[in-house]
């Protein structure tokens, strides 16, 4: 992989991108928290891991357009927001994907007057997930589409997760589903790969079990009754044994 910097990247939150509000990202981290096992007979500290974190921080500007930035963010909901970072636009480029808690839409009003907003959405029953994008950013299908695959490089029989954004819809419904192939040539759709049908735009989780696996090729495809549907998809194609 090649070095690159921070160009042309996304932000997605519960369906709705709001890139374009965005100023910066602060943070983006997670892992699991180390427990102090350090005893008397050691000279440094002995750490295990303990549960998984995660969070996402950053900095939105004030657009109270409808669907925008200020709209989104403003209800601070009690409900789970899933929060999907996309490193650049290109199919295959890393994702960062939070099931989250979002608990801070704090104004900062400079002496200059620009006014922006700190945002602070916390993990919420899993940690941060870095992934690989099946869209290139946002990807809309007018029909049943067969997705461009991405090169995994190999297969792995550690399990997975997948994230999905659905931005807009028209329709009657549209399943996202994904299919792996050992050749870029025969795909199947692989155990509860497929999204719960779309009908309006939201977000998803789905997973496989830990010993799942997945071949070297996925690509995303879709089927169902729609004349648009415009989703994001990230894939976390686990290279070890995973717990949650």
């Amino acid at each position: 992989m090649a070095k690159s910097g921070g160009l042309g990247d996304n932000l997605y939150v519960g369906g709705v991108d709001v890139s374009g509000d965005i100023n910066s990202l602060s943070r983006i981290g997670g892992g699991p928290n180390p427990l102090d096992f350090t005893d008397i007979t050691q000279s440094a500290n002995a750490r295990e891991g303990g549960l998984k974190d995660g969070s996402i921080e950053f900095v939105s500007y004030m657009n109270d357009s409808t669907g925008r930035a200020h709209e989104t963010f403003s209800a601070l909901p009690y409900t789970d927001v899933q929060v999907y970072y996309a490193r650049g636009t290109t199919l295959g480029n890393q994702a960062a994907c939070l099931i989250s808690k979002q608990i801070t839409y704090d104004p900062t009003r400079g002496q200059d007057a620009m006014l922006t907003f700190q945002v602070q959405a916390l993990a919420n029953g899993f940690g941060l997930e870095w992934g690989n994008q099946l869209t290139a950013g946002k990807r809309t299908d007018t029909a049943a589409t067969n997705g461009a695959s991405v090169d995994f490089t190999a297969a792995s029989s550690f399990g997975w997760q997948a994230y999905l954004q659905v931005f807009s819809f028209t329709g009657t419904s549209c399943t996202v589903t994904l299919e792996d192939s050992a050749n870029d040539i025969a795909f199947l759709g692989f155990t509860s790969s497929a999204f719960v049908a779309a009908t309006a735009v939201g977000t998803q989780r789905i997973f496989g079990t830990a010993s799942s696996t997945v071949r070297r090729y996925v690509r995303a495809v879709t089927s169902g009754t729609f004349s648009e549907c415009t989703f994001a998809v990230a894939l976390v194609k686990n290279e070890s044994l995973t717990n949650f």
